[in-house]
């Protein structure tokens, strides 16, 4: 789904590295037209990757800034055609061919492997270029005010091959991903960085190993957060920048779906626990049990505005991101481009409204996690997960 889906599956990069000193938007034109999506409908190709319009992904031609410039963003999709032939297809195909090639051949009892390796690739592209490619297209949005940039997939595959093509487009410039500790450096008062230093487990920089040793920003995130749930209020106010002021109250909690994950005798263990919940008492019990919560719904609303979203505590991407409606309306005295264009700002600013409620909700729990007073917060926690009569016993 794109950028302007209601729903929608994003992850954040930060941009590193120098701006040029020419316009930036100008630039970005130039650069992302020498990488230009370029079709294959017509020919064998395999696969073919690059960059069209965010607007309209049959196009992918940037002449001038206005097709990927909108005040402060800039906005482009990457588009991926892919053919391919089913596996059995190929079989049948080639077992014809080499029977064709031992009736012509009558001295072979056996096709010979080279042959074989011939045929098999003659054959795959003679399908290859009778098959029409899939198109998929993922959209990037970048805040050059603050160099966080938004990528509509959380597939690993397809993250890395947009991480390769944007080095190559914007020469110089490079992603990191916006990862929980750095998430937590981003949002935390000056105060605490030294607070978060020390609680830092990792022994370089590697944001690899700052993913791998900080787990529990994600697995402590969302076990405080179960707690506040379901003993709690579930009310916190705004303490980050953004489009809502300081102070202003939100609401915050977990309920539908959680994914536990912990050792079991046969290696790791997944644990989906899924539907509205009372007491949370199946999870309680898998926690008892030493398992972790990797991801969960997490809701955030402030007045009648209403966001949903899947945490994925590792990485913290937002999976099936839910925000208010907004959508396109049409008509005969409406300009399209316009209106899509005010659709758009529209929808950015519900993002980043999502977006500053849940950095708030993130840093209220780092001050309490980093805090002396911890200790005691954990003790709470523990006392309120061993206090449970109804635990299930198949989760142990």
């Amino acid at each position: 789904m794109g950028i302007l889906a209601n729903t929608v599956s994003i992850c954040h990069f930060k941009v590193q590295g120098e701006l040029p000193q020419e316009d930036l938007y100008t630039w970005a034109t130039k650069q992302l037209a020498g990488n230009r999506f370029n079709p294959i409908d017509e020919g064998s190709e395999e696969l073919s990757l690059g960059w069209v319009h965010q607007d309209d992904p049959r196009v992918s031609d940037f002449y001038t800034p206005a097709a990927c410039w909108r005040e402060h963003y800039l906005i482009f999709t990457l588009r991926r055609d892919r053919r391919s032939v089913p596996g059995p297809i190929l079989k049948a195909h080639l077992e014809r061919a080499m029977e064709q090639w031992l009736v012509e051949n009558a001295g072979y009892n056996k096709v010979p492997k080279q042959k074989k390796e011939e045929l098999k690739e003659a054959v795959r592209a003679t399908l290859l270029s009778q098959t029409l490619p899939t198109p998929s297209t993922y959209d990037v949005v970048w805040d050059t005010r603050n160099g966080l940039l938004t990528f509509t997939s959380l597939s690993a595959k397809t993250i890395e091959l947009f991480e390769e093509l944007f080095k190559k487009t914007f020469d110089g410039l490079r992603l990191t991903a916006f990862h929980p500790f750095a998430r937590a450096e981003s949002v935390l008062k000056e105060e605490m960085q030294a607070l978060l230093q020390q609680a830092n487990k990792a022994k370089s920089e590697n944001f690899l190993e700052l993913i791998k040793e900080n787990q529990w920003l994600g697995t402590d995130f969302l076990l405080w957060l179960m707690y506040q749930t379901m003993n709690e209020a579930s009310e916190y106010s705004v303490n980050q920048p953004g489009i809502y002021s300081d102070r202003e109250p939100f609401v915050g909690y977990l309920d539908d779906r959680l994914v536990l994950l912990g050792a079991g005798e046969n290696g790791a263990q997944k644990i989906l626990v899924a539907g509205p919940q009372d007491r949370f008492n199946e999870v309680r019990s898998a926690l008892l049990n030493k398992k972790q919560i990797t991801e969960a719904t997490l809701h955030l609303s402030s007045g009648d505005d209403n966001w949903k979203m899947t945490l994925k505590g590792e990485l913290f991407h937002f999976a099936s991101f839910k925000s208010p409606a907004v959508k396109l309306e049409k008509d005969n005295t409406t300009d399209e481009a316009l209106e899509r264009e005010a659709v758009f700002f529209e929808r950015m600013a519900l993002l980043d409204k999502g977006v500053q409620l849940f950095d708030s909700l993130f840093a209220t729990f780092l001050e309490t996690r980093l805090a002396p007073t911890w200790v005691e917060e954990e003790g709470k926690i523990h006392g309120w997960l061993n206090v449970c009569s109804n635990c299930q016993s198949p989760l142990a």
